[in-house]
């Protein structure tokens, strides 16, 4: 009855309702095409010699499309393996300028100081911590906070990317969204410091659907829902606009309450999912005004 499931999800089917609908909200990596050559792309970052001048990956895409889960499950394949940690996740700070970004990477290192004012001492104590550290590879999440300011102040971040690369051998990687690939290929300086790993919306195509049995192989229900079947693949890929784990979730979640166990066309559109879309201008927001 189980045989459509993952070996490791078999035994949630033992789990109380509630145990079952929190593993289906929490974030779980599928290793799909694109997840599988970012990972590559990473890991050529770490392995490459020694660099004067080094080359840097944009991760860009829109939002809630797995980008940072990329991220996050690189880093963390690197710790169980690597005898020291080379690969390091800073989550760039909503503000611009350098006080903001180096206070990013202060916390990402753990570092006491990170909310100091005092732009001289942050970057003294970056200095030290990226020099004792040695980072082979930095990464920013939500990158594109650092490009809402002056121009000089995403010159003098742009100018922090390029020292680090010189001065102590680390290749950054930038996570966001378009813009991020708009501002770096401004200027050719920067175009040519930065290769682009697309994480685009899916496509209707034989790999979202794909996606769609392994998700449904990762989602403790007792019965087969049959997810690429052509009516519900295309009913979920409509509502979906290309963001699948939103509505999957959602109709695995509700299938549990139900009781019914799978996930089927009906079931979906009794969510009465309204797609991203057209949530702006839906009724239920009308009625608030």
């Amino acid at each position: 009855m189980s045989d459509h499931l993952l070996e490791h999800v078999r035994p949630y089917l033992d789990r109380d309702e509630e145990e079952r609908i929190a593993y289906i909200r929490a974030p779980r990596w599928i290793g799909h095409h694109v997840a599988k050559d970012s990972h590559r792309r990473l890991s050529e970052l770490l392995s490459r010699p020694p660099s004067l001048r080094t080359q840097g990956l944009m991760l860009v895409g829109p939002y809630a499309n797995g980008k940072t889960m990329i991220a996050e499950r690189f880093a963390v394949e690197h710790l169980r393996t690597a005898p020291a940690q080379k690969v390091w996740i800073a989550q760039t700070r909503e503000g611009t300028g350098l006080g903001h970004f180096y206070a990013s990477i202060l916390q990402a290192l753990r570092a006491p100081g990170g909310d100091m004012w005092d732009l001289g001492r942050k970057a003294e104590q970056l200095d030290h911590l990226l020099a004792s550290l040695k980072p082979r590879v930095l990464i920013f999440d939500e990158f594109h906070n650092a490009l809402r300011g002056r121009a000089r102040d995403v010159e003098a971040v742009f100018a922090f990317l390029r020292r680090i690369g010189r001065q102590y051998d680390i290749s950054p990687v930038l996570i966001g969204e378009v813009a991020v690939c708009d501002f770096i290929n401004a200027t050719s300086e920067m175009a040519s410091r930065f290769d682009l790993v697309a994480v685009p919306r899916w496509l209707y195509d034989e790999n979202y659907l794909m996606l769609l049995d392994s998700l449904e192989a990762a989602l403790p229900l007792a019965k087969s829902s049959d997810l690429s079947n052509e009516a519900l693949a295309r009913r979920i890929f409509s509502l979906s606009e290309g963001l699948i784990g939103e509505i999957v979730t959602k109709a695995a979640v509700a299938a549990i309450r139900s009781g019914t166990e799978r996930i089927t066309k009906a079931s979906i559109d009794e969510l009465r999912h309204l797609p991203i879309s057209q949530r702006r201008n839906s009724a239920l927001r009308e009625s608030l005004l």
